[in-house]
């Protein structure tokens, strides 16, 4: 509660700062198309056609003015360059909405890691994208322990994470040292090292009368054959070196 309360004032703040409210009722701009206020970054982002632009390497480019609310909906456009691979990080301890090029990147063989997944954890239904150097829609909806992602107007990921059927895919993250329960990060978008757009980000904060409810039809895309391998291949080497760890 203490999280939800603060960032209501910081987004007042951020108002009389000159991020502006939209017109989506609710609502509140992260980025107003012209400057970097707000954000904080390294000096390798810039402002292209109204959009966030990763021309270098450098690191993330990070929101400052307030800490994600617990209950949110994110709202944005992504564009990648060809084989690129990003992210929008919206939660602490590996939240990842991830942002690829499915059909360039060696990522896109495993749904797990495909545009629209929570990385590593839990794949899209399907793969809604659009190629290389068209502009995306994003969407990230959270509610207590469920987790909403969308690409392109497409409800792609829908679950609560506390639902027993989904202890693989949730335990596959904790191996990467995700706390599902943690709450209050700030929020980030990643430097992979290729080119990535980012534009119209917007958040709301979700009021307890609200209820999300998880579509009874999600089911994630299978991880099969090589993909599969090389997934269980990567898990045992991340347990081995948690092994060694004095």
């Amino acid at each position: 509660m203490r999280i939800k309360f603060a960032v209501c004032i910081t987004l007042l703040l951020s108002l009389s700062a000159g991020i502006t409210l939209c017109t989506e009722p609710g609502f509140v701009s992260l980025f107003d198309g012209r400057s970097f206020t707000g954000w904080k970054h390294s000096g390798n982002w810039i402002i292209e056609d109204g959009a966030f632009y990763r021309k270098a390497s450098g690191g993330s480019l990070t929101y400052t003015e307030a800490l994600v609310p617990d209950d949110f909906e994110l709202r944005f456009e992504w564009k990648v360059s060809k084989g690129c691979n990003s992210g929008i990080y919206y939660r602490p301890r590996q939240y990842e909405y991830q942002i690829l090029d499915n059909q360039n990147s060696p990522y896109g063989e495993n749904p797990r890691q495909s545009a629209g997944s929570l990385f590593f954890c839990m794949a899209p239904s399907m793969d809604a994208t659009k190629p290389f150097g068209e502009w995306n829609t994003g969407r990230v909806k959270c509610k207590g322990t469920i987790i909403e992602h969308w690409v392109n107007g497409e409800r792609v990921l829908s679950f609560d994470y506390r639902d027993p059927k989904w202890t693989q895919q949730v335990d596959l993250l904790k191996i990467r040292g995700a706390d599902l329960d943690a709450r209050g990060g700030k929020l980030w978008l990643q430097d992979h090292g290729q080119e990535v757009w980012f534009r119209k980000l917007r958040w709301r904060i979700i009021p307890e009368s609200e209820t999300i409810n998880v579509h009874p039809d999600f089911i994630p895309m299978p991880v099969t054959g090589e993909a599969l391998e090389k997934e269980n291949d990567r898990v045992e080497r991340m347990l081995k070196a948690q092994d060694q760890k004095p």
